[in-house]
């Protein structure tokens, strides 16, 4: 015998709990279910978001088609490249990723300044929609709420084939107090378009993971270009403060939760 398809769940049979927790997540919960398989609808959305995920990884960083002339023209981005020329390389060969090819080492020496309070990088990542769409908001939140407070800001850098180890050699060439790569996230089936934002104070050649901090998720249904511009900031500035990065120095909770500056 068949089985009959099942009818809608109505919101009044949901539980409290259960609709708290769809509200603050994009994960797939309580869809339904035609016999023991997804329903027609959720199973071509499924399909839909892995050939965006697919995509995403497999997609080309070209500036102008992703910013456009005029936000090319405003920020007067650096383009470097790393040791992983090819998709196929990067993909297969992180570790080309987390190094710069020899010119453009050279170039970043010569036309970026030394010594900034706040260095600004951008990488292709995992995923450049994720880039595309998140940078253009965030990247002046940041430049100017750096401005406001005092520090002495590099030059935004633009990285492809970028992996976020490329950020010791960032440091060990440029110095800066706080460096941060936004780069695109690893996407999933729950959007192809997230992005992250890694910290490194005075990050050397010999740092891991350990000694950077991470503010992720940074997309419409994660947090907002307002709100991780916040955190970024605040992060920073705790940084200088404190002298360190990584497992050393936790975020405040009242950033987390409000994503505002927190306490002085």
């Amino acid at each position: 015998m068949g089985h009959d398809r099942d009818p809608p769940l109505a919101a009044a049979d949901i539980p409290e709990i259960v609709r708290k927790v769809r509200a603050r997540t994009p994960a797939r919960l309580l869809a339904g279910r035609a016999g023991a398989a997804y329903r027609t609808e959720t199973q071509l959305q499924l399909r839909e978001a892995h050939a965006a995920a697919r995509d995403a990884v497999r997609a080309e960083l070209e500036l102008r088609p992703v910013f456009g002339e005029a936000f090319l023209e405003r920020w007067k981005l650096l383009e470097l490249s790393t040791q992983a020329r090819v998709k196929k390389d990067y993909l297969l060969r992180p570790d080309l990723g987390r190094h710069f090819d020899d010119a453009s080492r050279a170039k970043l020496r010569a036309d970026c300044p030394q010594d900034a309070d706040f260095q600004l990088a951008i990488g292709d990542g995992l995923s450049v929609p994720a880039v595309a769409t998140q940078v253009p908001e965030l990247l002046p939140l940041l430049v100017d709420g750096a401005a406001a407070r005092g520090w002495k800001l590099g030059r935004v850098i633009v990285i492809h084939g970028c992996r976020v180890g490329i950020l010791n050699e960032i440091g060990e060439a440029l110095n800066p107090r706080v460096a941060v790569l936004l780069i695109g996230e690893r996407p999933g089936l729950a959007t192809a378009e997230s992005l992250s934002a890694y910290m490194a104070y005075r990050p050397r050649p010999e740092h891991t993971d350990a000694d950077r901090n991470l503010i992720s998720n940074i997309h419409s249904r994660g947090l907002s270009a307002s709100e991780a511009a916040a955190r970024i900031l605040n992060c920073a500035d705790r940084m200088m403060k404190a002298g360190a990065s990584g497992f050393m120095l936790r975020e405040e909770k009242a950033v987390i939760d409000g994503g505002r500056f927190g306490r002085p």
